[in-house]
């Protein structure tokens, strides 16, 4: 079995070799399906959903974000804080971007808030450079989001929490090709699995969803 850091390099120079041109075809279909996704969790009301930014050569998220806006969800984005702590401020298409202080990524400008936000999220959305059936997950290597995944589980048992049929419902993007046999990732005691890759070509269940539509 290859190691994480072994796939995320594969897989990080294959991303670097895509064109524009496919770049935008697979933020465009990463936009239709992560809607789909949206729409079935949100039902008739507007949604909450947490996401990312993507830049470079990673999949493209900003046609979801916008998306998302236009179809009347609110959007939260990510800031990293001392010690693998994010924060969340809430993006529309006039947000400001800043570098990041603590990672060397773009963050949106605006209020904080805490990982106690999540209660009223319906879908998160994380970045990822490969998944495997299983659900497990190779992230960028800085550890935010296994730490944030992992402290979930007291604030959604809360009062409050918007979503209270099961565990707040995950999916991470990838390029169709990222996603890999059951067991092609090592998973590790702090790694924490996904329910869903949301691919250029659609919505893959993984690990126990899996074949639940």
């Amino acid at each position: 079995m290859a190691s994480k850091e072994e796939i995320r390099s594969s897989h990080r120079s294959r991303r670097a070799a895509l064109t524009q041109a496919s770049l935008e075809t697979a933020g465009a279909g990463i936009a239709r399906h992560g809607l789909r996704w949206a729409s079935s969790l949100a039902g008739p009301r507007d949604g909450t959903f947490a996401l990312y930014l993507g830049v470079g050569s990673e999949p493209p998220t900003m046609p979801l974000l916008r998306t998302l806006h236009e179809a009347g969800h609110r959007v939260l984005l990510p800031v990293c804080e001392p010690g693998l702590e994010l924060s969340w401020v809430y993006w529309a298409p006039e947000s400001e971007f800043v570098r990041g202080r603590y990672a060397p990524v773009q963050e949106p400008a605006g209020t904080r808030h805490g990982v106690a936000v999540m209660r009223g999220v319906d879908g998160i959305v994380l970045p990822a450079t490969a998944l495997d059936l299983t659900g497990n997950r190779i992230g960028q290597g800085g550890g935010y989001y296994d730490r944030f995944l992992a402290s979930l589980a007291g604030v959604l048992s809360e009062a409050g929490t918007r979503h209270t049929t099961g565990p707040l419902p995950t999916a991470a993007v990838v390029y169709d090709d990222e996603v890999l046999p059951a067991g092609s990732i090592p998973a590790e005691p702090f790694d924490r699995s996904v329910a869903a890759a949301l691919t250029p070509g659609g919505l893959l269940r993984l690990g126990k969803a899996r074949g639940t539509g």
